[in-house]
């Protein structure tokens, strides 16, 4: 219904731009998506008029990428991409396009796009347009770029990442010159940032079809100029984080504070096993990550939790000053270690966690 609601939106958009004299159609993955079957809300429209005509039809709007020829429109609580029909002159580090060329021709709009499979469109009325033989590709389930293949690939670095990606999401193969180029060219991908290859890694591990994205790469010799080693070691499991944990990566990559912690925190939990302490310790995150890269079911780890006695220092029975009262000691930084002694003993069963029990053995042990 609410997929319905939007293809409804969509085509306002494209009214709206058609009824001010310009074409518009939306393009690429959402088009791809659909011919396919699939949801897809990532929807992106080219057309004829320039940022400033969009500006004049729709009022205000973000005009963050005016210089690439595109903006981005909220029309009825949904985020729209919209390019205007360009060409590229020129591009810099194998990456971006520094020099662009506004046209008015939606074919040779299209042939500086990336695949073929990216270049359906749809216009106002819902007619599906292909001029570039898309839907032959994608029946045939065959990723090819639109053109020459080394120059596409020279021109855009990220399209050798991108190409995998589809071929993993899509089940689809890569065409045999395409293939070629990409090996080719694959330390271009040096250039590439980090946070560019991560994104699109993060798709590629997320994919339910992984496997060959994966293989792809190491098929490829693509995982040296990624910097990242023992890829064909990692086992697969669902959490990407749990992926990234198993890499040998250069340090350069963006992961977040938080995420900085897990992969540590996976990390320790591999090299020390699975049971009761470290279930506690890590939590139960980190423990079913673990579980799944070692192949120790969700419903054991889970197990382990429930079972657990405590869940933090705080379910302990006693309290610091309860241990200085049984030792007639006053506070000071012994207390650290006698209730980390306590807290390990309680959580691997070798101590009831029950008052009386606690204070005869701190009074015995300590």
């Amino acid at each position: 219904h609410i997929f319905q609601m939007n293809m409804k939106k969509i085509f306002q958009i494209l009214k709206k731009i058609n009824d001010n004299g310009f074409k518009a159609y939306v393009v690429g993955g959402y088009v791809r998506d659909l011919y396919l079957n699939k949801r897809s809300m990532d929807v992106d429209i080219c057309t004829n008029a320039t940022p400033k005509q969009l500006k004049e039809i729709f009022g205000n709007l973000m005009l963050p990428k005016e210089s690439y020829g595109s903006v981005t429109i909220r029309y009825k609580k949904i985020r729209f991409e919209v390019t205007t029909f360009r060409k590229d002159i020129k591009y810099e580090d194998n990456r971006r396009p520094i020099k662009i060329k506004y046209i008015n021709d939606l074919k040779k709009d299209l042939l500086r796009r990336d695949f073929t499979i990216n270049t359906l469109c749809i216009d106002k009325d819902g007619n599906l347009i292909d001029l570039l033989n898309a839907k032959g590709d994608i029946d045939n389930k065959i990723i090819k770029t639109v053109g020459n293949p080394r120059y596409r690939i020279k021109e855009d670095s990220l399209r050798i990442l991108r190409a995998i990606r589809f071929a993993s999401i899509l089940d689809f193969d890569i065409d045999i010159k395409t293939k070629n180029y990409i090996y080719k060219y694959g330390y271009l991908l040096k250039g590439l940032s980090c946070s560019r290859r991560k994104e699109e890694l993060n798709k590629i591990f997320s994919s339910t079809n992984k496997e060959k994205g994966i293989k792809l790469i190491i098929e490829l010799s693509l995982d040296k100029y990624l910097g990242i080693n023992n890829l064909d070691k990692a086992v697969l499991c669902d959490d990407i984080i749990g992926i990234w944990s198993q890499l040998d990566i250069i340090d350069d990559y963006p992961f977040t504070k938080v995420e900085k912690e897990t992969i540590k925190n996976i990390r320790l939990m591999l090299q020390e096993g699975i049971n009761s302490y470290t279930v506690y310790k890590y939590g139960l995150y980190v423990s079913t990550v673990v579980g799944s890269i070692k192949g120790i079911s969700y419903r054991k780890i889970n197990k382990i939790y429930r079972d657990l006695l405590i869940y933090s220092k705080k379910d302990i029975a006693i309290n610091g000053m309860d241990i200085c009262n049984a030792l007639n000691k006053k506070p000071g930084n012994y207390l650290s270690e006698i209730i980390n002694d306590i807290e390990k003993l309680i959580v691997t069963g070798k101590l009831m966690n029950n008052r009386d029990i606690i204070l005869e053995y701190v009074s015995k042990r300590y």
